[in-house]
């Protein structure tokens, strides 16, 4: 049994132009220690995937499938029995830390009331536990910064402060959704080397919510690539760098700059993402896609290949 086994996972909103379909019955896996980025543009569905597994959806959403972790659906839980997992058995770091830290806290209250809820820690020895995860995360001078309130950190600290609240608790999964997105490159790689480390260190499983594949290589073990609130295409790393099945994976590989190929092989994918209030026929992808055919006027299968990768794309592997 996996640590986490997701299947059928659909989300829906109610909006006053109609139900918008967010997500459109996803399956994956998780295994102890495993490394999975979920990667699409925005819109495509895989933050609100995760929201949903921790029921954190916005009151118009709701969801339906399984999320099972450790053998028991999280979707089926009560928000009280799921705040007995969130946190400590699994804990997300979201994209802004200046809204997700409260301001007018300072840091050591905010995290040494997390370790003494969860952990049943006295005030001394969460204050103690906190800042050596302040340090984990390379904070200096924690012992006298954890007094400090969120705005007195640059924005790569206080993204490093969400990483620490992350592993306070010691949880088996992490879920780290565009950890970089707000940071300046030199940040990103930090950030996104220190979260790799962190998991491997502990043997936690991750999952990473991203739309830039850059960041994946290592970071993660498996890519999940998200489009329209389905999956296109799932596979090891390796596979999804060297072969990509989908075209619209191998448009996100060839928007990510390199140096080693010239700035004029940088591409972008042209168009938008559909409107999930109309969804067009067939593929989704088909009105970006610079190989459709007659046979994309028909919504392709997550087909399964002998190796365990999945495409939903009628086009056979090759060039």
């Amino acid at each position: 049994m996996a640590l986490l086994e997701v299947r059928n996972l659909e989300v829906c909103f109610d909006t006053p132009e109609g139900e918008v379909p967010a997500v459109r019955g996803i399956d994956f896996d998780l295994e102890p220690g495993e490394g999975l980025a979920i990667v699409g543009e925005s819109g495509s569905g895989k933050s609100q995937a995760m929201l949903a597994i921790l029921g954190l959806l916005a009151e118009n959403g709701r969801a339906s499938g399984e999320a099972r972790f450790r053998g028991e659906n999280l979707l089926a839980m009560s928000r009280q029995e799921l705040n007995r997992h969130r946190g400590r058995d699994i804990a997300m770091i979201f994209q802004d830390p200046m809204t997700s830290l409260n301001p007018y806290l300072n840091i050591e209250r905010q995290m040494v009331e997390v370790a003494m809820h969860h952990q049943g820690l006295s005030r001394r020895e969460a204050r103690d536990h906190a800042i050596a995860m302040l340090t984990a995360v390379r904070i200096p001078d924690a012992e006298q910064r954890i007094r400090q309130y969120p705005h007195q950190f640059s924005g790569g600290m206080r993204q490093r402060i969400m990483i620490a609240l992350g592993l306070l608790c010691e949880p088996e999964i992490l879920i780290a959704d565009e950890p970089t997105t707000a940071l300046d490159v030199t940040v990103q790689v930090q950030i996104a080397q220190l979260v790799s480390e962190v998991t491997a260190r502990s043997h936690m499983a991750s999952i990473l919510i991203t739309h830039d594949l850059g960041v994946v290589a290592g970071t993660s073990t498996k890519v999940l690539v998200m489009y329209a609130g389905q999956v296109v295409e799932f596979g090891r790393v390796e596979q999804i760098y060297n072969e990509p099945l989908h075209p619209y994976t191998r448009g996100l590989i060839e928007s990510v700059p390199r140096l080693d190929r010239d700035d004029d092989d940088l591409h972008a994918i042209p168009g938008n993402p559909p409107n999930l209030l109309a969804l067009p026929a067939g593929c989704s992808f088909r009105d970006r896609c610079t190989r459709a055919f007659d046979a994309c006027a028909e919504p392709p299968p997550l087909e399964t290949l002998p190796d365990g990768r999945q495409k939903r794309c009628y086009l056979e592997p090759g060039p």
